[in-house]
């Protein structure tokens, strides 16, 4: 879904971005980062995001490698970038360091492969699931919203995916933060089980109650 234009929105839809979006062709997107990094050694219990520091060539080559096998969008290495999820592995004050750092790896990489490629910038869900207990819509929001305006620094991603929300509610709280700070193009993602229902059966929404982010 694409982001409205609002009056404090920043970052221009880029003309190349708009070229591919348009196209008509169906664009390829890369796959898990979370699961590449593993599988090439990082412990599954450290901060995968902070990789964008502490080991770039690492996330670059995972890039690459995408990229080699033709993609057309790469996501950059920030979900769960933000102050909450940063918090609980020592990091909370290196949120925007770390989310533009993600967005120039992937723009490296995308360079690299001489040809249009799309950066996307990858926001998870504000808090984990024992974190929603105690974090209210209003911090959520404004955590997002720090990572989000990091992503969009100086034009820098092309296009924000929201990825795997379980809570309904968090995820529109998403979009709304998402098309108040950018005019980016958005692609809203939630998780649903195999009835159809999110994750969380406390909402209990259908699939048919979504058709806001078709």
């Amino acid at each position: 879904m694409s982001g409205p234009s609002s009056p404090g929105a920043t970052s221009p839809v880029h003309a190349n971005t708009v070229q591919l979006l348009s196209s008509g062709r169906v664009l390829v997107c890369d796959g898990a980062m979370g699961t590449m990094l593993h599988a090439a050694g990082a412990a599954l219990d450290r901060s995968l995001p902070e990789l964008n520091l502490s080991d770039p060539g690492l996330v670059a080559t995972i890039h690459d490698s995408y990229l080699t096998a033709g993609v057309d969008i790469i996501q950059a290495n920030t979900f769960g970038a933000n102050r909450l999820w940063l918090a609980d592995h020592g990091f909370p004050d290196k949120v925007a360091e770390i989310n533009r750092a993600g967005v120039r790896l992937a723009r490296s990489a995308a360079e690299r492969s001489g040809r249009s490629v799309l950066v996307a910038g990858s926001v998870s869900p504000a808090v984990t699931a024992p974190q929603r207990r105690r974090v209210g819509a209003a911090e959520r929001m404004e955590v997002l919203r720090e990572q989000i305006l990091a992503l969009v620094a100086d034009d820098a991603a092309d296009l924000l995916i929201l990825e795997t929300f379980g809570y309904l509610d968090e995820l529109v709280e998403a979009v709304t933060v998402a098309a108040s700070v950018t005019s980016l193009p958005l692609i809203a993602q939630a998780t649903f089980a195999d009835d159809a229902h999110c994750r969380y059966r406390k909402l209990a929404y259908s699939l048919k109650n979504c058709s806001a982010f078709a």
